[in-house]
């Protein structure tokens, strides 16, 4: 009887540990994950653990993007970038604005043209994404 009881507490253990082991790599400071259309991205990064965070989540998404502004003495992040990721046929995959400095996308596999606009001055980048590679554009304005 008592074997019977030790049986189903480790098997209660197990279950519990089970279920909780999709909480254990999550990462408090990571802003919400977003949808548009077949896109899940992040976007975020003001604030030191939210940069840590976002980070630390960078490789599980195929696209990350950093926007900044040269500066002296050092240059600073910025945020309220317009984004828009289009593919090589013009499709719309993503517009957005972005929270922080930081831009973190799950977008299928293909080419893709990358537009970050601020204060009207926009910059365009050209990527291919891959499944098994994580790329990232740096856009960089100077004020």
């Amino acid at each position: 009887m008592k074997r019977k009881a030790l049986v189903g507490h480790a098997a209660t253990v197990a279950a519990c540990l089970a279920t909780m082991a999709p909480l254990v790599g999550a990462q408090p400071n990571l802003p919400p994950v977003r949808a548009q259309g077949t896109v899940r991205y992040v976007t975020g990064g003001i604030g030191l653990d939210e940069a840590d965070a976002i980070k630390q989540a960078a490789a599980q998404y195929p696209l990350e993007l950093q926007f900044y502004r040269k500066a002296v003495p050092r240059d600073e992040y910025l945020s309220d970038v317009k984004v828009l990721i289009k593919d090589e046929a013009g499709k719309e995959f993503l517009a957005t604005t972005s929270e922080g400095p930081f831009l973190l996308a799950k977008l299928p596999e293909g080419r893709y043209r990358v537009s970050a606009e601020r204060h009207g001055i926009a910059k365009q980048r050209v990527v291919q994404i891959r499944a098994s590679q994580h790329q990232r554009l740096i856009f960089e304005w100077q004020e």
